[in-house]
């Protein structure tokens, strides 16, 4: 019975993990803009200071690391610190390409946002002031609602300790996803 409850409560703090970054990726979505987000093109056209991006220059990648760690309580040992290390790669080497692509296109202006706000792990108190972007919190909420699903499988695991249930959760949801991610950008590209 204590092995049970041990599992659970590992499970369910790796869910909990995995709806903070939700709840991350989805606030600087609704800056950013779920298009971008899901865009495989790197888009350096503009400069986002609002929202999670007064704290640190990259909240969608500080998320992907809690997300790493969430899931990776599914995983063995050795997969759990596969996972957080290997995401931590792949996102590092993300924001120095990312970054050298912003430094071309924006020039002083996001020279001298580097200089105020953090690469990664955020700061306390906003480092910039607001600019004029309104959240657009639908499309965001449909942009990630993959990792809010993916917390609902994982929390369902901890519920049940039946894998089946994520493995009938996860791919319905991410059909959900996948439809309103279309419906997202054909709206986007409708009212261009």
């Amino acid at each position: 019975m204590d092995a049970e409850r041990f599992a659970r409560d590992v499970i369910a703090i790796g869910a909990l993990l995995v709806f903070l970054s939700a709840a991350l990726r989805t606030w600087g979505a609704a800056y950013l803009r779920t298009e971008i987000v899901h865009d495989t093109a790197q888009h350096s056209d503009a400069l986002v200071a609002d929202g999670p991006f007064r704290y640190t220059r990259n909240p969608l990648y500080l998320a992907n690391l809690p997300m790493a760690a969430g899931i990776g309580v599914l995983a063995s040992r050795w997969g759990f610190f596969f996972l957080v290390l290997a995401n931590w790669i792949f996102v590092y080497r993300l924001i120095l390409r990312e970054e050298e692509a912003l430094r071309q296109s924006q020039g002083e202006s996001y020279r001298a946002y580097c200089e105020t706000v953090p690469r990664f792990w955020p700061s306390l108190r906003p480092r910039v002031s607001p600019g004029n972007r309104r959240p657009q919190w639908g499309q965001a909420l449909g942009g990630e609602s993959f990792v809010w699903v993916f917390g609902l499988a994982e929390l369902l695991v901890a519920i049940t300790l039946r894998p089946l249930a994520a493995l009938i959760a996860f791919p319905l949801g991410f059909l959900a996803h996948f439809v309103i991610t279309r419906r997202i950008q054909k709206a986007r590209t409708s009212s261009w």
